[in-house]
């Protein structure tokens, strides 16, 4: 890895002029522990038969794309501008896969469905008790589908909300405590209200929800190393990821489509 910054910036001057294979792979060669880190990430809690050297390598085409595509004249670290782009090849490559039963994609919506309904008439998030009213069914059943949904949502925070047809116009989790720029006012007024909303939507989690996201993403820490700082067990922290994430969902898909609907 180039470890001069001087060296680094030589390298993109180069590249940004040039636009050659050689250089281009100089850079890919120097960010590609990136690419490992964030498989790393997104690996925690995903079924076994999935390798994490295949994430590495759907996460490369995120990296070439990343290297191609940025613009080191906004402002913005590149690591930055990667991790969105590496993050997002892996996630499109395993929703692709759909290794998730249908019944459990039902289940999922169905329970997205009882968070905004009980959200909407109780003016505050539900509890386990009324969401298991809600669908008819038991606790106990209700842990189980939770459990199911552990695997999807290791993913569910960050999947991309599509603004329009190019990558750009895109949005992730990431983007709401990073700032990028550069955008025609239209698609900057966009993204900025659905930032808010979503941290918004953060902000009203319930306590240890909240600060699951926030450690998990924000501070970076393993699910396991969550459940030692809570002194609860790993597979309690992967429940509340997976509430959390499901609250998050649901709101964001009622919300921004209401914003979208209304801008139209």
């Amino acid at each position: 890895m180039i470890k001069e910054e001087s060296a680094l910036k030589k390298i993109w001057f180069e590249y940004q002029k040039e636009r050659s294979r050689e250089i281009r792979d100089k850079l890919v060669l120097n960010y590609a522990p990136l690419v490992k880190y964030v498989a790393g990430r997104v690996s925690i809690g995903l079924p076994r038969n999935i390798e994490k050297a295949d994430l590495i390598s759907y996460g490369m085409f995120g990296l070439i794309d990343a290297i191609k595509k940025f613009d080191p004249s906004k402002n913005i670290k590149f690591e930055t501008y990667a991790i969105s782009r590496i993050r997002g090849s892996i996630i499109d490559e395993i929703r692709s896969m759909d290794w998730v039963p249908r019944s459990v994609r039902r289940k999922e919506k169905q329970l997205e469905k009882a968070y905004v309904e009980l959200e909407n008439k109780f003016k505050r998030t539900p509890t386990d008790e009324e969401i298991a009213e809600k669908m008819e069914i038991s606790i106990k059943e209700l842990q189980n589908l939770y459990n199911q949904l552990s695997y999807t949502s290791q993913v569910a925070l960050e999947e991309f909300w599509n603004m329009g047809s190019s990558p750009d116009d895109q949005i992730s989790l990431l983007d709401t405590i990073k700032d990028t720029k550069g955008y025609e006012p239209s698609k900057v007024f966009e993204r900025e209200e659905i930032k808010e909303i979503l941290a918004k939507a953060i902000d009203n989690l319930p306590k240890r929800e909240k600060m699951v996201v926030a450690l998990y993403y924000y501070e970076g820490l393993t699910l396991k190393e969550i459940g030692e700082v809570l002194s609860v067990t790993e597979s309690r922290i992967s429940q509340l990821h997976t509430k959390a994430a499901l609250r998050l969902k649901a709101h964001l898909k009622e919300n921004v489509s209401e914003f979208l609907e209304v801008k139209k």
